[in-house]
């Protein structure tokens, strides 16, 4: 497929900010007196940002931007519907949480705010996901390891980033559990990535020129004339070609950047800062975070450039998944 910019930006930055609010989510349900209200609402504004730039960057994928609203109404058939309506109503309790957290009230209110943020946002992420498993034509997104490889994106940069406002804004609190948690999502992030590409090299299309025409039974079916004169639409955006070494290039960047850095990072922040200098330990969370976004980015553009429709059978290419 053709990587395009719009969407890979908003996957990318909405999956951060959405990894971010659930890790926030999570820790007022579960350990409130870990984050003070001044470092929460920070934390809840910035993944709030994330999530409402990148929900906006995915309207310029639209042909008709300004009717974007009636795609919500299709919630029923469709998972962008649901992405839609779910990623809307992650706002509601975004909004009662950053009233509690101004008040600097705490209790059962809060607890059940940011339950219900947590869960707003990993199934926005998880529809997000399903809008590409859903696609039976394109065999390298419908992938059992598509879904849970979105999830713990989100998570990993979720991670970082709280790691780095923590570390700004708090002096390093939660230190312990969030350079864990980093090195360990990175970690994740690297292996499934890893399944996910060796299963799509090695994985092979059930469709065919062959079982389309039921001729196999007689040889390799071929066209005789080529259906089209020049390139088109369907072979521009369905048919996008990435050589294999640069493919393999990107892997490797992508790994290095993604989980390499951040786990680095993380070991030297935990054990070779002189007195755990504050500084420092910032100064590691922005390396982390950033090579971590952009190894997402990286990854993302490979996830969709990567990605062959079938429909270039019609236009005589062999079955491929990557």
């Amino acid at each position: 497929m053709h990587p395009a910019l719009s969407v890979i930006f908003f996957t990318v930055i909405s999956g951060c900010g959405y990894g971010l609010l659930f890790l926030l989510g999570a820790v007022l349900t579960l350990a409130p007196a870990l984050l003070e209200p001044r470092e929460a609402l920070a934390t809840l504004v910035l993944g709030a940002a994330f999530a409402a730039v990148g929900l906006a960057s995915s309207l310029l994928h639209l042909g008709q931007p300004q009717r974007a609203w009636r795609a919500l109404s299709q919630w029923r058939s469709s998972w962008l519907s649901r992405e839609g309506v779910a990623a809307l109503a992650a706002f509601v309790p975004m909004a009662a949480l950053a009233w509690l957290l101004w008040r600097s009230e705490a209790g059962a209110a809060l607890c059940i705010a940011a339950a219900a943020l947590a869960a707003c946002a990993m199934l926005t992420v998880g529809c997000t996901a399903r809008i590409y498993t859903s696609l039976k034509t394109i065999p390298a997104w419908h992938n059992a390891l598509v879904l849970p490889a979105y999830l713990l994106f989100a998570l990993l940069g979720g991670s970082v980033w709280l790691w780095l406002l923590d570390a700004a804004l708090a002096g390093g609190r939660m230190r312990a559990a969030l350079l864990l948690s980093s090195a360990i999502f990175a970690a994740g992030c690297a292996l499934l990535k890893r399944a996910y590409w060796i299963c799509v090299d090695r994985g092979e299309s059930a469709s065919t020129a062959e079982s389309a025409t039921g001729l196999g039974r007689f040889g390799t079916v071929r066209s005789v004339e080529a259906p089209h004169t020049e390139a088109n639409y369907l072979t521009r955006e369905m048919g996008f070609a990435l050589a294999r070494k640069h493919a393999a290039r990107l892997r490797v960047l992508a790994l290095v950047l993604f989980a390499c850095v951040p786990v680095f990072a993380a070991a030297l922040a935990e054990f070779a800062l002189p007195e755990k200098s504050s500084a420092w330990h910032a100064a590691f969370a922005f390396i982390a975070a950033a090579s971590a976004t952009a190894g997402i980015f990286v990854e993302r553009w490979l996830f969709f450039a990567q990605a062959r429709h079938l429909v270039m059978l019609y236009y005589g290419a062999r079955p491929q998944t990557s």
